[in-house]
């Protein structure tokens, strides 16, 4: 049953693939990415979408982990319902090799073996944009990158908001914002809670039936200000401050089960830019920096974890006739304090351009970026692009491009090495995608297809006590991913992703990347309600069972969220989850909460 719905989805997807996550209620508008250093039509490149923040609120989505998921080529693995470590894989690719951006500023995980993002406590109730470039993206973003970019872009507020819900598991959330915004000036500031007692992290099916609760608190602020026509600066920062409750894994039979373990994070990242133009181009001087502190108690031991990043940038943006073009210097800095009591500096100084040629039915663009590592010696990445218009709606296009990612500090100084430690150099990738998208002439269909592949090479793996270079993985896919204007205030957006991402040194398939994975909203606008229905669906995929590799089955779940307006600022909301009180893991002995619903009011003013 489970497989026939899943096909299902894959096949309704393959009728209306659509590039973008659009906001328009009456016609799909053009939408435009920007994380591709020079403004680009997400149509027009491979491999690029957009979440708006319209979307993330009719999804009622809490944290990025709950609407990642339903971008096709991403796979989300989850180790505890509330507050356990999240990561993504894009495109099978190792979580480390996805850089996570916050406006602008790299925010990885320095002390993570992987370098790794955890997800976790990433709240969206300041996020007004999300933007996601699949594939090995280290020429516009360097080391990190070889999987892809998922940049988040907080929100400018002007006038008051507020937000509350309850629910199950003694669930509480709130937000409050302020700010004013005009041509001259910007100036917001937002504080937000979520509060719940949770369910058992270890599977209840397991007979774990301890609450594993979660709290994370995030405060923020943004700013701009237009000195001329000619200058202008701006600025956030964000703040985020968590605790989990985790299980573990108690002698005598080493299984996960009910602990008294928890897992605290605090982590602050920010960018401050002047903007001025001289010279017949557009230049931006910018500074950004993220710090993360982790601890853990497990058994009574604890661990404590720092890391930080810094970005140094100047880049300059310019036009000559029919083609757009940036170029730069970059130095990034990354140093962290290993619980082993081991540290480590680490930098990369880099020098990169991109342009693009737009002219009739082509569109060309291609990238190529110098990285030099303090460490582990320089690589040169680039990445080109194309795209024809055929007519009828129908765009072709397709990219080649090459990545790489410089060891981790964690890897670097052979943290938990049993054995003398290998010189290492760095992991290195190389892609090919080719897509066909169609749009209808009325605006109200999309779509895309994409097939593509995905070679890493030298990728760092621990092995007989030590960090080698050993494997070789490679991922071949095809993404299919729409939307459609039903009428009658409805809309569809569908995507499917089929993965297979192997090991080649070994043969077996890659860990938590499932073959198989869909989705499908159908969501409705009238005057005053709204709502959206989501089914996703997840093949089997092989997971870690300790010591083996074990098989975690899959699963498709439903999640229900409307909005009433009861006045033109204040509207009431609720939102049920799991909505067939599905069984289910995300991460193979991991439980997710069964049916569970919340309530809510949102004001603005």
């Amino acid at each position: 049953m489970k497989r026939s719905i899943l096909l299902s989805t894959a096949a309704i997807a393959a009728a209306f693939a659509a590039p973008a996550f659009a906001e328009d209620a009456t016609q799909l508008d053009e939408v435009i990415v920007t994380a591709t250093r020079i403004p680009a039509i997400v149509a027009d490149t491979p491999g690029a979408r957009v979440i708006d923040g319209k979307t993330i609120e009719q999804r009622g989505a809490i944290f990025a982990a709950d609407i990642l998921a339903d971008v096709p080529g991403l796979s989300v693995t989850r180790s505890g319902a509330f507050g356990g470590v999240a990561q993504v894989r894009m495109r099978g690719a190792t979580p480390g090799k996805t850089l996570v951006l916050v406006d602008g500023a790299p925010v990885n995980d320095a002390a993570e073996p992987n370098g790794a993002y955890d997800f976790s406590s990433f709240e969206l109730a300041d996020i007004a944009r999300i933007e996601v470039l699949s594939g090995p993206q280290s020429s516009l973003w360097g080391s990190d990158a070889i999987g892809g970019v998922i940049s988040f872009t907080t929100q400018e507020i002007d006038g008051l908001r507020a937000e509350a819900e309850a629910g199950s598991f003694d669930t509480v959330r709130g937000r409050l914002s302020a700010g004013v915004a005009n041509e001259t000036y910007a100036f917001s500031a937002y504080a937000s809670r979520f509060d719940t007692d949770g369910i058992s992290a270890a599977d209840e099916a397991d007979g774990n039936t301890e609450a594993d609760g979660f709290r994370s608190t995030t405060l923020g602020a943004k700013g701009r200000y237009v000195l001329s026509d000619a200058v202008k600066v701006d600025g956030s920062v964000r703040w985020n401050k968590s605790k989990a409750d985790i299980d573990g894994f108690p002698a005598p039979n080493y299984a996960l089960a009910d602990t008294d373990d928890t897992q605290e994070g605090e982590q602050w990242s920010g960018f401050g830019r002047v903007t001025a133009k001289a010279f017949g181009l557009t230049h931006q001087f910018s500074v950004s920096a993220s710090d993360l502190d982790r601890s853990s108690v497990s058994g009574g031991f604890g661990s404590t974890f720092t890391g930080d990043r810094q970005a140094y940038r100047w880049q300059a943006n310019g036009q000559a006739q029919d083609i757009d073009y940036a170029f730069g210097v970059e130095r990034n800095e990354a140093s962290a304090a290993l619980s082993s009591g081991l540290s480590r500096d680490l930098s990369i100084t880099s020098v990169f351009g991109v342009a693009q040629y737009d002219v009739g039915a082509l569109n060309l663009t291609g990238g190529l970026r110098y990285d030099d590592t303090d460490d582990f010696g320089s690589k040169t990445t680039g990445r080109v692009s194309a795209a024809y218009d055929l007519a009828g709606g129908f765009i072709l296009s397709g990219a080649y491009g090459t990545g790489f990612k410089s060891p981790t500090v964690s890897q670097a100084v052979c943290d938990f090495c049993f054995a003398p430690r290998s010189d290492l150099k760095p992991e290195t990738a190389d892609s090919v995608e080719i897509a066909l998208g169609w749009a209808s002439a009325d605006g109200r269909f999309d779509g895309r297809a994409t097939l593509y592949r995905l070679n890493v090479e030298h990728q760092i793996t621990y092995s007989a006590g030590r960090y080698i270079n050993v494997a070789k993985t490679r991922s071949d896919g095809f993404e299919l991913e729409g939307r459609a204007l039903l009428g009658g205030g409805f809309d569809l957006t569908l995507a499917y992703a089929w993965t297979d991402a192997t090991d080649r040194t070994t043969g077996a398939r890659l860990l938590r990347v499932p073959e198989h994975a869909g989705s499908a909203t159908l969501g409705w606008t009238g005057d005053r309600l709204s709502g959206a229905l989501t089914v996703r669906a997840e093949g089997d995929q092989d997971d870690s069972g300790g010591f083996s590799t074990v098989a975690r089955d899959g699963f498709v779940t439903a999640n229900l969220n409307a909005a009433y307006e009861l006045t033109d600022q204040v509207t009431l909301t609720a939102r049920i989850e799991n909505l067939g009180d599905e069984h289910y893991q995300q991460v193979f002995g991991y439980g997710e909460p069964g049916r569970s619903g919340y309530v809510g009011i949102r004001l603005r003013y």
